[in-house]
């Protein structure tokens, strides 16, 4: 794949993360492969892919934390591993598993934090009460972590991470298991950061979350990146633009009619996925179906994850 993330050499251009040939081997195991990356300033870059498909792995060697088998990386500038401790001190990192002190209050999380980072006296308190401001827990504030919702502890993850003014942050799978209000809310305040100028690496499982926030997302599976665009753009060249999900008695006597009206049909247990340009004559089939349930919709970042990736289950690695 010949992506406009293609290879290249580091010479001060404005990116904040640069990879080239960049490898993973864990013995005969190959977990990342010949990945080359260009992620520009000010962007928010999402990084999708089943269960195993090594982006956990990416990540490490992204933030340093594990070091490469072979190829050349440098974040922010720095080459990868040999600067990483320099490197670490400008990025912020939102694990997919909060690791806040549960023996602390929300203040005091972000206090012992900051001076992690060498903030001291006035200024780790004004940069402090600007954090709880921001991720609406101020009055939160004397609270021990164990009392705060999942969506609570969440935003204080995400405070916490911004605590040395990040120039580069990384958030792995930061909406995971919150409800919708609460989803909403973090999607804000990574609007408001990415507003600021702030270059945002995403990895998540939801489609639309990607969709939303994403300025670019690339698709990775079996340790190789399978295709990067903007959102909207790799919808419309990856997948037909419509799509109709129909399902119901009667369905496998009517799929030979609907794949002579259909680009390509997939089945999915008692579902049939039809994707389409023109929409009309296949409506037109399943309505002279009453029998037939079916939902139409415009394409989505959903339907290319799975043309890319498969429909095959993943377990957790």
């Amino acid at each position: 794949m010949d992506f406009e993330n293609s290879a290249f050499e580091n010479s001060g251009n404005d990116s904040v993360i640069e990879a080239q040939g960049l490898g993973k081997r864990y013995g005969s195991l190959v977990a990342v492969r010949e990945v080359e990356l260009r992620v520009a300033r000010g962007v928010c870059w999402g990084l999708l892919g089943p269960n195993g498909a090594g982006k956990t792995t990416l990540l490490r060697m992204l933030i340093g934390a594990t070091p490469p088998s072979e190829g050349r990386l440098w974040v922010l500038g720095h080459p990868i591993p040999a600067q990483a401790r320099p490197m670490r001190r400008r990025i912020g990192v939102v694990p997919q598993q909060d690791t806040l002190d549960p023996d602390f209050t929300v203040v005091e999380n972000l206090r012992t934090y900051g001076d992690y980072f060498g903030l001291r006296g006035r200024a780790l308190s004004e940069r402090v009460e600007t954090l709880l401001d921001f991720a609406n827990l101020a009055h939160k504030r004397e609270v021990p972590i164990g009392t705060l919702s999942g969506g609570m502890q969440r935003r204080l993850s995400l405070a916490r991470a911004l605590i040395n003014r990040p120039d580069l942050l990384i958030l792995d799978e930061p909406t995971t298991g919150l409800d919708p209000q609460a989803r909403h809310l973090l999607w804000q305040r990574l609007r408001d950061l990415k507003h600021q100028g702030m270059t945002l690496v995403l990895t998540t499982h939801y489609m639309e979350e990607a969709e939303r926030l994403c300025d670019r997302v690339t698709v990775m599976d079996h340790g190789r990146l399978l295709d990067s665009d903007p959102p909207r753009a790799l919808i419309r060249r990856t997948i037909e633009p419509h799509v109709v999900e129909v399902h119901g008695p009667g369905l496998t006597d009517w799929r030979a009619e609907a794949e002579q009206l259909s680009a390509r049909c997939e089945g999915v247990g008692e579902t049939l996925f039809c994707y389409v340009r023109d929409e009309q004559p296949l409506l037109a089939s399943v309505q002279r179906r009453p029998a037939l349930s079916y939902i139409h919709r415009p394409a989505n970042l959903e339907d290319v994850f799975v043309k890319l990736t498969g429909r095959e289950l993943r377990d957790e690695q």
